[in-house]
């Protein structure tokens, strides 16, 4: 059994960073296609950004291209995502998930992941 925690969200100010992580127990992440997701009050789950078991292969929404970038380092069994030039549109509860199959369709259609985290707030205001 994959289990996920997140770590890394928090309160910034518009334009300030956070690096967000997601450490995984239980079973290797290095075979499954990984994800960050969010979700804001009011409005459905979305995927941020999705990256290949590879890690050759990235896919970013169109409103984080150029801001976040993610990242994952088997070794750690932790995915990363950096964003930077936040905005309070970011304002979510942010989720990493795992995919064994899909490749970063997984970012399309939430259904296709196979484990979630519990989530991590980041908030983003003046």
């Amino acid at each position: 059994q994959l289990h996920l925690v997140e770590s890394g969200g928090g309160s910034v100010q518009p334009g300030g960073s956070l690096r967000l992580s997601c450490a995984a127990s239980g079973s290797t992440l290095e075979y499954y296609t990984l994800g960050w997701f969010r979700q804001a009050p009011g409005k459905e789950r979305e995927g941020v950004s999705c990256i290949s078991s590879s890690g050759g292969i990235t896919y970013y929404a169109d409103s984080v291209k150029g801001r976040f970038t993610i990242s994952r380092d088997n070794a750690k069994n932790t995915v990363y995502l950096q964003m930077n030039s936040l905005k309070p549109e970011d304002t979510a509860v942010y989720y990493c998930a795992v995919s064994a199959g899909f490749g970063v369709g997984l970012c399309r259609n939430p259904r296709l992941g196979d484990y979630w985290g519990q989530g991590t707030q980041v908030t983003v205001s003046s």
